[in-house]
């Protein structure tokens, strides 16, 4: 066992930035990008072997962001429209969501996000994926 506590001290200088609580607005946004990579690499299997780390890295984001930053409060669908609200878009303007037509169910309730959704819109605004959970 101790032979595995060497291995994650003698790679700790690269783990760091990826494993710590971030410091500045930087570091949240180095860690959602990490968190998106890691969706990716992960996609619906929630039995892989790095749902653990998306886990980890999750809290680390939302520890963050509830600390320091404002996050909107209701429905995905609620929190989709103040962040269009507060960045001046229109429905048309969300091309990551596909068609018009399909906008427009999503924005009415009639469609739920999905995961390309939710990662597509968390890169645009900036935000934790989970808010469109």
């Amino acid at each position: 066992m101790v032979q595995h506590y060497e291995k994650i001290i003698d790679s700790w200088s690269v783990l760091s930035p990826l494993l710590s609580p971030p410091l500045t607005n930087g570091d949240l946004d180095q860690l959602i990008d990490f968190s998106n990579y890691l969706i990716d690499r992960i996609g619906d299997d929630e039995y892989h072997p790095l749902s653990g780390l998306l886990d980890l890295v999750g809290d680390l984001i939302e520890n963050y962001e509830s600390e320091n930053l404002p996050e909107p409060e209701g429905s995905p669908i609620d929190c989709l429209k103040y962040l269009m609200e507060e960045n001046g878009l229109k429905q048309k303007d969300l091309t990551e969501l596909g068609s018009p037509g399909v906008t427009s169910e999503i924005l009415s309730g009639k469609r739920e996000l999905n995961k390309r959704h939710i990662k597509a819109l968390a890169e645009r605004f900036g935000c934790n994926p989970s808010i469109f959970i």
